[in-house]
Protein backbone atom coordinates (compact mmCIF):
# COMPACT_ATOMS: atom_id res chain seq x y z
CA UNK A 1 0.00 0.00 0.00
CA UNK A 2 1.63 3.53 -1.23
CA UNK A 3 2.35 5.85 1.43
CA UNK A 4 -0.26 8.97 2.15
CA UNK A 5 2.90 11.10 1.63
CA UNK A 6 6.67 11.50 0.00
CA UNK A 7 9.57 10.57 1.81
CA UNK A 8 12.30 12.94 0.96
CA UNK A 9 15.93 11.88 1.29
CA UNK A 10 17.83 15.09 1.45
CA UNK A 11 16.43 15.76 4.56
CA UNK A 12 17.22 12.64 5.97
CA UNK A 13 13.68 11.40 6.51
CA UNK A 14 13.27 7.73 7.98
CA UNK A 15 9.99 7.30 9.63
CA UNK A 16 9.23 5.32 12.55
CA UNK A 17 6.65 2.60 12.76
CA UNK A 18 7.54 -0.10 14.98
CA UNK A 19 5.09 0.45 17.73
CA UNK A 20 6.74 -1.06 20.42
CA UNK A 21 9.58 1.07 19.90
CA UNK A 22 7.24 4.38 19.75
CA UNK A 23 5.83 3.49 23.15
CA UNK A 24 9.08 2.98 24.50
CA UNK A 25 10.58 6.16 23.59
CA UNK A 26 7.52 8.09 24.93
CA UNK A 27 7.77 6.49 28.07
CA UNK A 28 10.75 7.80 29.17
CA UNK A 29 9.57 11.89 28.55
CA UNK A 30 7.99 13.69 31.49
CA UNK A 31 4.43 13.41 31.18
CA UNK A 32 3.65 17.02 32.48
CA UNK A 33 5.13 20.75 31.33
CA UNK A 34 5.92 21.72 27.93
CA UNK A 35 6.81 19.64 25.43
CA UNK A 36 8.74 20.12 21.87
CA UNK A 37 8.42 17.46 19.29
CA UNK A 38 11.49 17.60 16.57
CA UNK A 39 10.47 16.26 13.48
CA UNK A 40 7.30 14.82 14.26
CA UNK A 41 7.26 13.34 10.27
CA UNK A 42 3.95 11.45 10.25
CA UNK A 43 3.28 11.46 13.73
CA UNK A 44 4.68 7.80 14.98
CA UNK A 45 5.23 9.40 18.21
CA UNK A 46 3.01 12.31 18.06
CA UNK A 47 -0.20 10.18 18.46
CA UNK A 48 0.93 8.88 22.03
CA UNK A 49 1.92 12.23 23.02
CA UNK A 50 -1.24 13.90 22.66
CA UNK A 51 -2.58 11.47 24.74
CA UNK A 52 -0.79 13.41 27.53
CA UNK A 53 -2.95 15.81 28.45
CA UNK A 54 -1.24 17.41 31.28
CA UNK A 55 1.35 18.14 28.32
CA UNK A 56 1.55 21.82 26.87
CA UNK A 57 2.87 20.38 22.93
CA UNK A 58 4.44 22.13 20.58
CA UNK A 59 5.84 20.41 17.45
CA UNK A 60 8.63 21.72 15.10
CA UNK A 61 8.87 20.22 11.52
CA UNK A 62 10.85 21.36 8.37
CA UNK A 63 8.67 19.51 5.94
CA UNK A 64 5.70 21.44 5.08
CA UNK A 65 3.69 18.68 3.47
CA UNK A 66 4.23 16.47 6.56
CA UNK A 67 2.90 19.44 8.28
CA UNK A 68 -0.07 19.21 6.42
CA UNK A 69 -0.36 15.62 6.94
CA UNK A 70 -0.11 16.12 10.27
CA UNK A 71 -2.79 18.40 10.82
CA UNK A 72 -5.53 16.34 8.51
CA UNK A 73 -4.48 13.35 10.50
CA UNK A 74 -4.54 14.76 13.82
CA UNK A 75 -7.24 18.18 14.33
CA UNK A 76 -5.67 18.76 17.81
CA UNK A 77 -2.66 20.02 16.55
CA UNK A 78 -4.11 22.97 15.04
CA UNK A 79 -1.49 25.86 16.05
CA UNK A 80 0.98 23.68 17.81
CA UNK A 81 3.19 22.66 14.99
CA UNK A 82 5.69 25.69 13.70
CA UNK A 83 6.68 24.66 9.68
CA UNK A 84 10.62 25.83 10.41
CA UNK A 85 13.96 24.66 10.88
CA UNK A 86 14.88 23.59 14.28
CA UNK A 87 18.49 25.03 14.03
CA UNK A 88 17.39 28.57 13.27
CA UNK A 89 14.18 28.40 15.22
CA UNK A 90 14.21 30.08 19.05
CA UNK A 91 13.32 28.68 22.23
CA UNK A 92 9.01 27.56 21.87
CA UNK A 93 8.32 28.50 25.69
CA UNK A 94 9.30 31.16 27.79
CA UNK A 95 10.00 28.36 30.36
CA UNK A 96 11.32 25.20 30.85
CA UNK A 97 10.69 22.96 28.44
CA UNK A 98 11.65 19.19 27.42
CA UNK A 99 12.11 17.26 23.80
CA UNK A 100 11.48 14.99 22.21
CA UNK A 101 12.31 13.96 18.62
CA UNK A 102 13.68 10.93 15.81
CA UNK A 103 16.71 13.22 14.74
CA UNK A 104 17.73 13.50 11.01
CA UNK A 105 21.22 11.80 11.18
CA UNK A 106 22.36 14.28 8.77
CA UNK A 107 21.84 17.14 11.19
CA UNK A 108 22.40 15.31 14.48
CA UNK A 109 25.91 17.72 15.33
CA UNK A 110 24.09 20.97 15.06
CA UNK A 111 20.71 19.64 16.81
CA UNK A 112 23.44 18.71 19.73
CA UNK A 113 24.91 22.34 19.66
CA UNK A 114 21.31 23.22 19.91
CA UNK A 115 20.60 21.33 22.63
CA UNK A 116 24.06 22.61 24.24
CA UNK A 117 22.87 26.18 23.74
CA UNK A 118 19.05 25.79 25.20
CA UNK A 119 20.47 24.30 28.45
CA UNK A 120 19.12 26.69 31.05
CA UNK A 121 15.63 26.03 29.77
CA UNK A 122 16.19 22.71 28.63
CA UNK A 123 15.20 20.19 31.04
CA UNK A 124 15.36 16.75 29.45
CA UNK A 125 15.53 15.33 25.89
CA UNK A 126 14.93 11.68 25.05
CA UNK A 127 16.12 11.71 21.57
CA UNK A 128 16.66 9.23 18.67
CA UNK A 129 20.80 9.16 16.86
CA UNK A 130 22.71 7.22 14.74
CA UNK A 131 23.74 5.01 16.86
CA UNK A 132 27.55 5.80 16.27
CA UNK A 133 26.63 9.35 17.33
CA UNK A 134 24.56 8.58 20.39
CA UNK A 135 27.67 6.51 21.59
CA UNK A 136 30.00 9.16 20.88
CA UNK A 137 28.02 11.58 23.33
CA UNK A 138 27.62 9.00 26.09
CA UNK A 139 31.44 8.43 26.11
CA UNK A 140 33.85 8.42 28.56
CA UNK A 141 37.25 9.42 28.76
CA UNK A 142 40.13 6.80 27.01
CA UNK A 143 37.66 5.63 24.70
CA UNK A 144 38.21 6.50 20.96
CA UNK A 145 35.08 7.74 20.34
CA UNK A 146 35.24 10.63 23.32
CA UNK A 147 35.34 13.92 22.20
CA UNK A 148 34.18 17.44 22.01
CA UNK A 149 30.75 16.74 21.87
CA UNK A 150 31.04 13.79 25.25
CA UNK A 151 32.76 16.59 27.36
CA UNK A 152 30.50 19.47 26.33
CA UNK A 153 27.24 17.67 26.92
CA UNK A 154 28.32 15.77 30.04
CA UNK A 155 29.27 19.37 31.74
CA UNK A 156 25.99 20.54 31.23
CA UNK A 157 23.70 16.84 31.68
CA UNK A 158 23.02 13.48 32.82
CA UNK A 159 23.16 11.12 29.75
CA UNK A 160 22.14 7.87 29.67
CA UNK A 161 21.71 5.68 26.40
CA UNK A 162 18.79 3.81 26.79
CA UNK A 163 18.65 1.36 23.85
CA UNK A 164 19.21 0.24 20.22
CA UNK A 165 16.69 0.59 17.83
CA UNK A 166 17.41 -2.05 14.23
CA UNK A 167 17.26 -0.51 10.60
CA UNK A 168 14.03 -2.51 9.87
CA UNK A 169 11.90 -0.52 12.56
CA UNK A 170 12.01 2.33 10.44
CA UNK A 171 10.53 3.12 6.63
CA UNK A 172 12.77 3.41 4.65
CA UNK A 173 15.40 1.60 6.66
CA UNK A 174 18.50 3.09 7.02
CA UNK A 175 21.83 1.39 6.74
CA UNK A 176 22.50 1.99 10.09
CA UNK A 177 21.29 1.06 13.67
CA UNK A 178 19.99 3.88 16.08
CA UNK A 179 20.59 4.43 18.96
CA UNK A 180 17.84 6.60 21.93
CA UNK A 181 19.47 8.47 24.71
CA UNK A 182 18.30 10.15 27.47
CA UNK A 183 19.68 13.37 28.96
CA UNK A 184 18.82 15.34 32.12
CA UNK A 185 19.88 18.42 33.07
CA UNK A 186 22.50 18.59 36.08
CA UNK A 187 22.40 21.93 36.86
CA UNK A 188 25.96 23.30 35.81
CA UNK A 189 27.34 21.64 38.43
CA UNK A 190 31.02 23.03 37.59
CA UNK A 191 29.73 26.61 37.42
CA UNK A 192 30.50 27.22 34.02
CA UNK A 193 30.28 30.91 33.50
CA UNK A 194 30.58 31.31 29.91
CA UNK A 195 29.63 28.26 27.72
CA UNK A 196 30.86 29.71 24.67
CA UNK A 197 34.14 30.06 26.17
CA UNK A 198 34.45 26.43 27.00
CA UNK A 199 33.55 25.02 23.39
CA UNK A 200 36.13 27.28 22.37
CA UNK A 201 38.58 25.62 24.61
CA UNK A 202 37.10 21.66 24.09
CA UNK A 203 37.47 22.38 20.37
CA UNK A 204 40.99 23.64 20.61
CA UNK A 205 42.25 20.56 22.95
CA UNK A 206 40.90 18.12 20.70
CA UNK A 207 41.52 20.15 17.34
CA UNK A 208 44.72 17.64 16.88
CA UNK A 209 43.79 14.30 18.99
CA UNK A 210 47.26 12.77 18.71
CA UNK A 211 48.83 15.82 19.73
CA UNK A 212 49.67 16.74 23.70
CA UNK A 213 47.54 19.10 25.51
CA UNK A 214 50.55 21.65 25.04
CA UNK A 215 51.03 21.55 21.45
CA UNK A 216 47.02 21.01 20.64
CA UNK A 217 46.14 23.72 23.10
CA UNK A 218 48.80 26.01 22.10
CA UNK A 219 46.95 28.29 20.58
CA UNK A 220 45.03 29.68 23.12
CA UNK A 221 47.46 29.13 25.98
CA UNK A 222 51.20 30.05 26.65
CA UNK A 223 53.61 27.01 27.15
CA UNK A 224 53.79 27.55 30.94
CA UNK A 225 49.98 27.71 31.65
CA UNK A 226 49.37 23.26 31.49
CA UNK A 227 50.77 21.36 34.66
CA UNK A 228 53.79 19.28 33.42
CA UNK A 229 51.41 16.40 34.23
CA UNK A 230 49.03 17.77 32.21
CA UNK A 231 50.68 18.61 29.40
CA UNK A 232 52.01 15.28 28.05
CA UNK A 233 48.65 14.15 27.94
CA UNK A 234 46.06 14.11 25.30
CA UNK A 235 42.27 15.19 25.19
CA UNK A 236 40.69 12.17 25.07
CA UNK A 237 42.56 11.38 28.33
CA UNK A 238 41.30 14.00 30.62
CA UNK A 239 38.09 12.96 32.52
CA UNK A 240 34.80 15.58 31.98
CA UNK A 241 35.42 17.10 35.57
CA UNK A 242 39.06 16.93 35.12
CA UNK A 243 38.87 19.35 32.03
CA UNK A 244 36.57 21.38 33.95
CA UNK A 245 39.30 21.74 36.15
CA UNK A 246 41.71 22.40 33.66
CA UNK A 247 39.62 25.52 31.65
CA UNK A 248 38.59 27.07 35.15
CA UNK A 249 42.25 26.98 36.28
CA UNK A 250 44.20 28.12 33.06
CA UNK A 251 41.67 29.64 30.64
CA UNK A 252 38.25 30.47 32.31
CA UNK A 253 39.64 33.80 33.08
CA UNK A 254 42.47 34.89 31.09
Amino acid sequence: MPLPYTLKKSLGQHFLHDEKICRKIVAHIPKEGNLLEVGPGAGALTKYLLDFTTLDYKAIELDKEKVQYLLQQYPALEGKVMNTDILKADPPFAGEFNIIGNFPYNISGPILFKILNWEPQLTTVVGMFQKEVARRVTASEGNKTYGILSVLLQTFYHIEYLFDVAPGCFTPPPKVTSGVIKFTRSGNPYQVKDPAKLIRFVKAAFSQRRKKLRNALSGILPPDALPEDVAQKRAEQLSVPEFIHLFKTCFETT
